[in-house]
């Protein structure tokens, strides 16, 4: 009666359950909250458009963390790396430019998660730099890369600012003017060592092999001071 229809319904915690509503009539919402508050078994938590969090809670039955005072920073662990995938995916499926930066441990899946999830949004990647299989350097983007619609630029943020020359970071400087999407692994040491600011990040995801561990970056120092001498 209200010209709604349920195009998704589940659970997203253990006492909440979500609903995916669409309608042609605005003003059916404000109804609907109004029977909504007087129903006594019922508790209304939010009557809203959906965001991309919203629609992975639906997805996957629980709410994305995210830091209480970092707002744009989102937490996972790698119990949860599917849940990062469809995430990270639908955010490198949007078009426009948009730089995301990916912290965690060495060998934690930072890599991998990025690569599957671009290939989930139906992008290829281009490795700026990166040690996945072998230490990746970039000194020249080639033209095809620079369809910034059809591609995913990584850049690992220790390897750029440690190993980088000069020619690697024309590279990187070119490579953060595309209107398209860029992830950075190790942001971290790529503000700390890098004449950019946190500003450059539009969003920050951290993945952890379980809630309690640390992200450290004594290892990536000392190389650093290697580096120096």
């Amino acid at each position: 009666m209200l010209g709604f229809n349920i195009l998704q319904l589940g659970s997203v915690s253990e006492v909440g359950r979500g609903f995916l509503l669409k309608t042609h009539k605005p003003e059916s919402a404000d109804v609907l909250r109004l029977m909504a508050e007087t129903m006594e078994d019922v508790k209304l938590t939010a009557l809203r458009e959906p965001s991309l969090r919203d629609r992975m809670a639906l997805r996957h039955g629980r709410f994305i963390e995210r830091s209480d005072t970092e707002t744009r920073t989102y937490r996972f662990v790698r119990d949860e790396l599917g849940v990062l995938v469809d995430f990270l995916g639908e955010l490198l499926k949007r078009s426009g430019h948009r730089v995301i930066g990916v912290r965690g441990q060495p060998r934690v899946g930072k890599t991998e998660s990025i690569v599957a999830a671009s290939v989930y949004a139906n992008r290829r990647w281009a490795f700026v730099s990166s040690t996945l299989l072998k230490q990746t350097i970039l000194r020249e983007l080639p033209d095809y890369e620079l369809d910034s619609d059809s591609y995913v630029y990584i850049i690992d943020g220790a390897v750029s600012t440690l190993r980088g020359d000069e020619k690697h970071w024309e590279v990187v400087e070119e490579v953060l003017t595309l209107p398209g999407p860029v992830v950075i692994e190790h942001p971290d040491i790529f503000v700390k060592r890098s004449h950019y600011g946190w500003d450059v990040f539009d969003m920050i995801i951290e993945l952890r092999r379980n809630p309690e561990e640390l992200i450290q970056y004594e290892e990536y120092e000392r190389e650093a001071a290697r580096w120096q001498e």
